[in-house]
């Protein structure tokens, strides 16, 4: 189990109807403008509206300290990694996303890579 599934509350993981066994997993979009949106109907999501900023935090003399992704301010900054097959993810202790082989959307990330 990934790090951040032992870490996750239940009442998030019982949100998502994937973790539920009813659905397929649900699809988040990080879009170039720094919005974020989700699959129409999807009832988690709700229709809210919904940000994204990376932010590089910066001490004395310019050296940079981090570099996370903060969503709608509010929220738990994310720190982003790379996996194995050199997908994303993004956790923190709320919530993770991973990115998936999209290769069959105009302007996807193509198939996925395997590991040997």
């Amino acid at each position: 189990m990934p790090f951040c599934l032992q870490v996750v509350p239940k009442y998030w993981l019982n949100l998502d109807p994937y973790w539920k066994g009813t659905s397929p997993l649900m699809y988040r979009y990080f879009h170039e403008d720094g919005s974020q949106t989700a699959d129409p109907g999807d009832e988690v999501w709700g229709g809210h509206e919904c940000c994204y900023s990376i932010v590089t935090s910066v001490v004395g003399e310019g050296k940079i300290r981090e570099h996370y992704v903060r969503i709608n301010r509010c929220w738990p900054h994310m720190l982003v990694s790379r996996k194995k097959d050199w997908s994303w993810e993004m956790s923190n202790v709320l919530y993770c996303y991973s990115s998936v082989p999209d290769g069959h959307r105009v302007g996807g990330t193509g198939p996925l890579l395997l590991c040997v």
